[in-house]
């Protein structure tokens, strides 16, 4: 678990050093005019907001910081994300996870592995968005496998054959 997660970081992380100046928080029509910065903010603020509630095993995403360096500047990101890559790995324990929907606070019991399972999940889909972004920004090469769910990959394996 914690290998795709730090594979799927560091995939991040070259596909963002290698974006042409300017597209990082250029607006994207395509994108909703949301920017590649904005998705990938999104992105680090789940995992920062994972790793700074698990001393206390409570973790609100939708009370997270909105850091706007973070979808400003890409070098920053950059940081960001190999602070998150070197703080990741932890022993599982018990988490609550409180969300406030409309007029209520849900409050949920998890785990320190499903959380991370789920920024995973939420990584992909956003790399997903990104990609989408940076096409049409540029011809930048992006790998095949940025944005896919590892079993998607593997069902497009077993198809392919």
């Amino acid at each position: 678990m914690f290998k795709s997660s730090l594979k799927t970081l560091e995939q991040f992380k070259k596909v963002l050093s290698e974006l042409p100046n300017g597209c990082y928080s250029q607006t994207c029509q395509i994108l909703s005019n949301a920017t590649i910065g904005q998705h990938t903010r999104h992105i680090i603020e789940l995992y920062l907001c994972l790793i700074n509630g698990y001393e206390v095993a409570d973790v609100s995403y939708d009370k997270r910081e909105r850091n706007t360096k973070i979808e400003e500047d890409v070098d920053f990101a950059l940081k960001q994300l190999t602070y998150i890559q070197m703080n990741l790995t932890k022993p599982n324990k018990a988490i609550k996870v409180t969300y406030e929907l409309a007029d209520e606070e849900v409050c949920l019991d998890s785990n320190y592995f499903r959380e991370v399972m789920y920024n995973l999940e939420h990584t992909i889909h956003h790399q997903a968005l990104i990609k989408i972004g940076v096409r049409h920004f540029s011809t930048q090469e992006i790998p095949e496998s940025f944005g896919v769910a590892p079993s998607t990959i593997e069902y497009r394996k077993v198809c392919a054959q």
